[in-house]
């Protein structure tokens, strides 16, 4: 019986592709929450979860989608140290975020998917933290 060949993948195109899924999973479960009854109503009335759709709302929420597309980037070209402590932070950050979602939110696909981002930014958070270090020899 032949064996497959396996390489190691690069910690920084691990976290990349997380990211990654992460983003894709963001706008799909945004995508779906089209289909919310009202959903419509309120982005033509200019209204967000958290009240008036002005500047300040729009680009408090538009930030944690500026985070999360930078980080796919920002995890293949930072330096790793930095890297390292940036995942970390933002993949806690965001667990936390998307837990309270999964908690908070009535409608079952967005909890599937809170949880399931949730899970992906833990893995972020443990890969970084569990970061490979070079040997000294």
């Amino acid at each position: 019986m032949s064996k497959f060949s396996e390489y190691q993948v690069n910690i920084k195109i691990k976290l990349c592709a997380l990211w990654s899924a992460v983003m894709s999973l963001y706008i799909y479960c945004d995508y779906f929450e089209l289909y919310t009854p009202t959903k419509i109503e309120s982005m033509i009335d200019g209204t967000t979860i958290f009240g008036a759709g002005d500047q300040t709302a729009l680009l408090g929420l538009s930030s944690i989608m500026l985070v999360t597309s930078l980080m796919i980037c920002l995890s293949v070209l930072l330096p790793a140290k930095i890297n390292r402590i940036l995942n970390i932070l933002v993949g806690v950050i965001m667990t936390i975020m998307l837990m309270f979602l999964a908690y908070a939110v009535g409608w079952y696909f967005y909890k599937m998917y809170a949880v399931v981002e949730s899970i992906l930014t833990m893995v972020i958070v443990w890969l970084a933290w569990k970061w490979p270090q070079e040997s000294n020899e």
